[in-house]
């Protein structure tokens, strides 16, 4: 199997793959149906109240984060996720028939979405590190990029899929019809064969483990960088419905031509999920560069003069935005500790999700005021913003700058002060004794007597150093070092023949 889906190996992951591909479908035929009928059923095209929609579904993912964060890392995720699979699927078939009948209203859709993001902020971190229940450490970073492959491949279909059913047989229909698609994900979980799912270290019962993350992340500035620049992106750059659908009115288009663009959209959004899983792991880098990217197609799309045009540029925004999202992700779950992933994970979902709440109504009140295009050039200073910040965090703590090629004086290189490490997490350290070597007894007894006041006691030593928590801080990775750099060897101690002393000396070991 190619390295690109080297994740599949994995029956488990196989199986857990197919049921989430089929209800990320339904999700997002009920994600564009949702908005379409606010904006165009319920309201009379107002964006702003497609923004407290928004703001509503991802509230709860920033006030509940100590708590569902440690729910994800305490108790066993793959029965959390088949009670929250089963909550969506009943909230999504409630509001169908609410529809389907016509007693909906606005304030329903309200009520509904912070339903909705009430179980999606318990189920997002366990589904997030349910991957590495599935798959070895090593194929971690590609587990989650086809987890967003699969997911961008379902934004290919769902929106599509959901338009041509709300002018076939309207909105109230696509809602039933994903409540149904739960159950692909729900038997996939009862298929999984728990033998094969991999046990991480739990959460105990102690005090202080909800503020355990916090701590954790201040501890680790490289998160807090990514973090930064996931929240400017999540609250400003990653507000797709508010654009598309804005954008469709602007340009005179109904329901098909809505969903359409989302489905190209994530055209670019699959093409950056299946390069990160191409990628050996995640580096922050990436995700700088794809900041920057997402800038320059953001503005691009706001100059579009067409639907069509318009259309062809989201191609552009769905690839920077996922590789954002990919690399972020991935650079998150494989350098945390495997006991703390949990809240880590919740802490980050919290920052992508509850940047929403702030950005969303922001973004469509500057769509309702001056225009769609005004906003996507708010989504474009935004990452631009984070480009920034995650650039000048690499030439103040990296201490990075341009050098001359040795090579090819037009060509520059980039250089770091510090020597790039291998991205992986702070891990405790203690002191190991050293573990005396067995007493040699020769063949010939020899008897020695030795006065007591002359016999001198060899003080304990320690073969590692305990070095504090705070100073373990991981940094970007470089392949170029990382594999090539001759790394010395101790050399094993001297050892002194039997017969010249009744001890032999201690002998370090190495691991």
């Amino acid at each position: 199997m190619s390295a690109m889906f080297r994740s599949l190996a994995h029956r488990n992951y196989r199986i857990w793959f197919i049921g989430a591909l089929v209800s990320n479908v339904g999700a997002w035929m009920q994600a564009t149906a949702q908005n379409w009928v606010v904006l165009t059923e319920l309201t009379d095209n107002d964006a702003f109240a497609v923004g407290i929609t928004m703001a509503l579904q991802f509230a709860p993912q920033l006030l509940l984060v100590p708590i569902t964060g440690l729910i994800a890392d305490r108790f066993d995720r793959r029965k959390i996720l088949m009670v929250t699979q089963t909550a969506l699927m009943l909230l999504g078939l409630a509001l169908g028939l609410l529809l389907v009948f016509g007693h909906a209203e606005l304030w329903h859709l309200y009520l509904f979405a912070l339903a909705l993001g009430l179980v999606n902020a318990i189920d997002n971190p366990a589904r997030q590190t349910f991957v590495s229940d599935l798959v070895s450490n090593s194929d971690m970073s590609n587990a989650v990029a086809l987890n967003s492959a699969s997911f961008n491949t379902a934004r290919m279909i769902g929106p599509a899929v959901a338009g041509f059913l709300i002018v076939l047989v309207g909105s109230g229909w696509v809602f039933i019809i994903n409540a149904f698609t739960f159950l692909a994900v729900l038997c996939a979980l009862a298929m999984l064969k728990s033998r094969q799912l991999k046990r991480t270290a739990r959460a105990p019962r102690a005090r202080g483990q909800f503020a355990a993350g916090f701590r954790y992340v201040a501890g680790r500035p490289d998160l807090v960088v990514v973090f930064v620049m996931v929240f400017l992106i999540g609250a400003f750059g990653m507000n797709f419905p508010i654009f598309s659908s804005t954008m469709a009115v602007e340009f005179g288009r109904g329901a098909g031509e809505y969903g359409l663009l989302s489905s190209i959209l994530a055209i670019g959004s699959l093409t950056g999920a299946l390069l990160a899983a191409r990628r050996e792991r995640a580096r922050i880098r990436v995700v700088i560069l794809a900041c920057a990217f997402l800038g320059f197609a953001t503005l691009t799309a706001a100059l579009m003069p067409t639907y069509w045009t318009f259309a062809a540029s989201t191609i552009l925004i769905g690839l920077g935005a996922v590789t954002i999202l990919t690399t972020a992700n991935g650079y998150v779950q494989t350098t945390t500790a495997p006991e703390l992933r949990g809240r880590v994970m919740a802490l980050y979902m919290a920052i992508l999700a509850g940047g929403t709440p702030i950005g969303a109504p922001i973004v469509g009140a500057v769509a309702d005021g001056m225009g769609p295009r005004w906003a996507l050039g708010l989504a474009a200073i935004a990452a631009v913003v984070a480009a920034l910040i995650g650039l000048g965090w690499l030439v103040i703590s990296r201490g990075m700058r341009l050098a001359r090629h040795p090579e090819y004086a037009w060509r520059p290189v980039v250089r770091f002060a510090d020597a790039p490490t291998a991205a992986i997490a702070s891990v405790a350290t203690q002191a190991v004794p050293v573990v005396p070597a067995v007493p040699v007894v020769p063949a010939v007894p020899v008897v020695r007597v030795v006065p007591v006041d002359r016999l001198e006691l060899e003080p304990e030593r320690e073969l590692v150093p305990t070095v504090p928590n705070d100073q373990l801080v991981p940094a970007d990775f470089s392949e170029q070092v990382a594999l090539t750099s001759p790394i010395p060897l101790p050399k094993p101690p001297h050892r002194e023949p039997a017969h010249a002393t009744a001890q032999a000396p201690a002998r370090p070991e190495y691991s």
